[in-house]
């Protein structure tokens, strides 16, 4: 099977991924945690300013920066990934409801969100299922969803 060369896996998915040369760590760390995470993972970052704001800098550097802005995976996969890694830590509620609305925000659906975490009742066990299902639970009803108009 011959490997993917970077240009290649920058484009696989249809869209040029491909790094913007003018572009720092951090200003591409920056734009890529705007696109994931919108304000909750502003919100993140700004809460870390007066305790630790070099570490805000790394968030966007290195996950943002670095690992989502890479070729081979869309966004969307990036989510799955991490919202089954986080539920299987069960350790990690807080960030992980910020993923679920993450997930949100780059297309995947409530329904979809649900099956990665009930997946993890086969390998994380079904606490992590659960707590995991009740964490998504919370981000859903958080939603703002339309009323319906009767006619």
């Amino acid at each position: 099977m011959a490997s993917l060369s970077q240009t290649e896996l920058a484009k696989a998915d249809g869209v040029d991924h491909s790094p913007d040369l003018n572009e720092s760590r951090l200003e591409r760390g920056r734009r890529v945690l705007a696109e994931v995470d919108g304000e909750a993972g502003q919100k993140v970052v700004s809460a870390l300013a007066d305790i630790a704001p070099d570490f805000a800098t790394y968030l966007f550097e290195f996950p943002f920066g670095d690992i989502y802005s890479r070729p081979g995976l869309d966004l969307r996969s990036r989510e799955i990934a991490t919202i089954a890694a986080l539920a299987a830590m069960g350790n990690a509620i807080p960030q992980l409801k910020v993923h679920i609305q993450a997930g949100l925000n780059v297309g995947l659906t409530r329904t979809e969100i649900a099956e990665i975490l009930m997946q993890m009742a086969v390998y994380a066990g079904f606490p992590a299922a659960l707590n995991g299902l009740f964490a998504a639970k919370e981000v859903f009803a958080q939603q703002f969803v339309p009323a319906v108009t009767p006619r």
